[in-house]
């Protein structure tokens, strides 16, 4: 880790993050992928006549599923009727699951906005509320329990991660000589994970958040490798979620309730940012340690704290420019 800013005495502060692209505009998906290389392989098998093993993937469909469900073309080629069709079809998949009436939504990115996030450190106690917070609102499995955000215990004067304590006991902090610092998905504005994709199913959207799309997800668990601040889920097995528990405001790239063998991550909540409200982890911090807001925005909280504050990101060096920043009081 190392410092990202200049002291609060220059006044200058730190411009929002370079785009490499112009705001709101990233590469169209090609649609040759493995969908299409499956969808061409099964109807030929079935026009040639087929055989046994052809029609495998075929006879583990359930009644429910239909070819076009299967073979889902990219969300870039999704036309809204389509996308409503299979928001209803999730909402069902969800009521004859757990028996809870979902409202599967596919909110937008808001424009002239690159949402970021700020964590004041010398506020931040330890207590993991934002943890069970966001496990909360974004239906993680309970059994095994998945978490977005760890928080380390860090020894005071020290910014090496490699110190850090995870597992200490949240019901004892704060612990005099420590300090806390929570890390989560960055929100990289060069994020890595997109990169190692090889079916193209993450990608920065126009507000800066990297999404997941799990109908796409393949479950390599390339994203994984890749990201350096080890900010990726994988579902080694079927979400566990008592229905009682389960959060019914669903979006699609989202909190709606994932599979096995995919990857998920954090998402500032974008089910509640991209309808102006705040990310969960935010709301819950006893402390008022975290501050969210719009990079575009001048007179945005963000924007104050990279003026004012001297912050820093998480492995800077490594070129994937986060818009998670941190900061300390003194």
């Amino acid at each position: 880790m190392s410092d990202n800013n200049t002291e609060n005495t220059t006044g200058a502060g730190v411009p929002p993050p370079e785009q490499d692209t112009a705001p709101g505009k990233r590469e169209t998906f090609k649609p040759l992928s493995r969908r299409s290389f499956m969808k061409a392989s099964a109807l030929g098998a079935l026009l040639i006549g087929g055989t046994s093993t052809a029609m495998l993937p075929l006879r583990k469909f359930k009644s429910d599923t239909s070819l076009e469900d299967f073979f889902q073309q990219h969300y870039d080629l999704l036309t809204p009727e389509r996308m409503e069709r299979i928001l209803t079809r999730i909402a069902k998949e969800v009521k004859n699951r757990y028996g809870v009436d979902a409202d599967v939504q596919d909110p937008k990115p808001i424009p002239d906005v690159q949402f970021a996030y700020a964590l004041n450190i010398s506020r931040c106690v330890g207590c993991r509320r934002c943890v069970h917070a966001c496990v909360d609102e974004n239906n993680q499995s309970r059994d095994p329990e998945i978490q977005y955000i760890r928080v380390l215990e860090m020894p005071e004067g020290t910014l090496d991660v490699e110190k850090s304590n995870h597992y200490y006991e949240p019901d004892k902090v704060p612990v005099k000589g420590k300090y806390y610092l929570p890390v989560q998905c960055q929100q990289c504005e060069n994020p890595a994970c997109v990169k190692a994709c090889p079916v193209g199913a993450t990608w920065k959207d126009k507000d800066g958040i990297v999404v997941i799309d799990y109908d796409w997800c393949i479950g390599c668990r390339y994203c994984e490798a890749a990201c350096p601040y080890w900010a990726r889920r994988f579902n080694f097995s079927e979400p566990k979620i008592p229905k009682e528990q389960i959060n019914p405001e669903m979006a699609y790239l989202g909190n709606r309730i994932r599979k096995k063998g995919v990857m998920e991550k954090c998402t500032f909540c974008l089910g509640r940012t991209r309808k102006g409200l705040m990310p969960k982890c935010a709301e819950a911090c006893p402390a008022g340690a975290r501050q969210f807001g719009n990079l575009l925005d001048p007179d945005s909280v963000i924007r104050h704290i990279l003026r004012e504050k001297r912050v820093y990101v998480l492995k800077e060096d490594v070129g994937t420019r986060p818009k998670f920043y941190y900061w300390f009081d003194k």
